[in-house]
């Protein structure tokens, strides 16, 4: 299939709208936190759970819907994902409660585990060559923008209206990828008659991280050495590892585990965990910065990302096809590194300064480094793998970016000192803030050295059904 032509045209369309509502639900929500907490009356830990709801599903059953769309049809998973995905937000726009609302927030999360893998894939089955690597590129420069887009639309919906509608209004976009991919996207083979589902795994990767989030959640209040506390670590962590030792030994894994033979995907994984964890405490402490210290409105906080969106839509496809030409591992090194110094940038946001002089700055620089960096590693993480393998290498390299989320909402506010009663009081917060992006500045930073150590420098291609590369 061509991407010039009108099929291609809609196959992206609805890969960009379904996943671009799953990634916009997971920042929207941001902006609102504040006014989230005063009608809810809840503290930082409770706005921790708004937001580490929706990822702890997301990320933990991401790999289950790349496996359940290889096997009965990536545009019918897709599509069975978006309608949840929008039924899910209506019912959080209606929560009448925080623990109802944190309820509807594991069933969005859910949803878009069928939606997000599968969005790609179905790029990566559709296309080929440059065709390909230009597919990829929007639908990361999209997926993108509408992860940034969502404080300035987050903003807006919660002057206007109330942080209700920041849920409501995803709905439409959901809606909107089910019907383009009924209509415009065909399945091809699929692995119906293969092995039994894995259905063992996806319960213990779900309560395992459940109850590591829990523990590094509740910590701060209850005190780590609280029963309930060390109980919900522990068990974690053992149920973390009873998941590897379940997938190394099952006949048909969720995660098969050789797919990390390859140094690449190893590597681009390992970036992406980096990179995207700090992605997300940005986009988290950020937001709080802005409206609880510099006193912005939702809106105003929310327009200050709007130049991100014109480098992700300028540049990302440019950087897709620079990545199909000389490989991977410069892009991303480049773009990693001056998000690393877009994040040291972020420190000089302080009660006083000005939006010229402190936070557009940063916003440039970061937002430079983030779409220099986004599309060639998707490339580099689907050409680890064979063809017939990209929806389980989608699955998990998307797994491995929310996971890096809910790791970051739960840690980094932790280590950055953003805890406790007065956790959300100016002074703490603005401190902590700071503290936070030199953690995120490391992490970028680490990213770019995992990159140069792990992804060849040399053009992807694929030959007799494996990943290969020539220079």
């Amino acid at each position: 299939m061509k991407l010039a032509s009108a099929q291609g045209r809609w196959v992206v369309a609805g890969a960009v709208l379904g996943s671009g509502a799953v990634f916009l639900e997971g920042t929207v929500v941001s902006v609102a936190l504040p006014s989230i907490a005063r009608d809810l009356h809840l503290g930082i830990a409770g706005l921790q759970w708004v937001m580490n709801a929706y990822l702890l599903t997301l990320s933990a059953l991401m790999l289950l819907g790349g496996a359940l769309g290889d096997r009965h049809g990536r545009s019918r998973v897709f599509t069975l994902g978006a309608l949840g995905f929008a039924t899910a937000s209506v019912a959080c726009a209606f929560a009448p409660t925080a623990i109802v609302l944190v309820a509807c927030r594991l069933a969005q999360g859910v949803a878009g585990a069928l939606l997000v893998p599968n969005s790609l894939s179905m790029l990566e089955a559709a296309f080929e060559g440059e065709d390909r690597g230009a597919a990829i590129g929007q639908w990361a420069a999209w997926s993108a923008v509408s992860t940034s887009i969502g404080p300035l639309a987050g903003g807006w919906l919660v002057d206007s209206f109330s942080w209700r509608w920041v849920f409501a209004a995803v709905a439409p976009f959901g809606l909107g990828a089910a019907l383009i991919a009924h209509r415009s996207v065909v399945d091809g083979a699929s692995n119906a008659g293969s092995a039994k589902q894995d259905v063992i795994g996806p319960i213990l990767i779900t309560l395992g991280l459940a109850g590591l989030i829990g523990g590094l959640t509740a910590g701060p209040d209850s005190g780590f050495t609280s029963p309930l506390v060390l109980t919900a670590l522990i068990g974690g962590i053992a149920l973390i590892v009873a998941f590897l030792l379940v997938e190394r030994r099952s006949a048909s894994p969720l995660l098969p585990l050789d797919v990390f033979a390859s140094r690449q995907f190893t590597g681009a994984n390992l970036t992406t965990l980096l990179v995207y964890a700090a992605l997300s405490a940005l986009f988290l402490l950020l937001m709080l910065e802005l409206q609880n210290v510099l006193g912005y409105s939702a809106l105003k906080a929310g327009a200050s990302l709007l130049p991100i969106n014109a480098l992700m839509l300028v540049v990302s496809p440019y950087a897709g096809r620079l990545a199909s030409r000389i490989g991977a591992r410069l892009p991303m090194m480049f773009g990693a590194l001056t998000a690393a110094a877009g994040m040291a940038l972020f420190t000089r946001v302080h009660h006083g300064g000005s939006y010229v002089a402190s936070v557009l700055p940063a916003i440039i620089v970061f937002g430079l480094g983030l779409s220099v960096f986004v599309a060639p590693l998707t490339s580099a993480v689907l050409s680890a793998v064979p063809s017939e393998r990209v929806g389980v290498a989608s699955a998990v390299n998307n797994a491995v970016s929310r996971l890096a989320g809910l790791l970051a909402t739960a840690i980094i506010p932790l280590a950055a000192g953003i805890s406790g009663a007065n956790a959300l009081q100016a002074g703490q917060l603005s401190r902590g803030f700071t503290r936070g992006m030199w953690i995120s500045a490391g992490l970028c930073a680490a990213g770019a050295l995992v990159a140069l150590l792990t992804i060849p420098g040399a053009r992807p291609s694929r030959a007799g059904g494996k990943a290969s590369f020539r220079a």
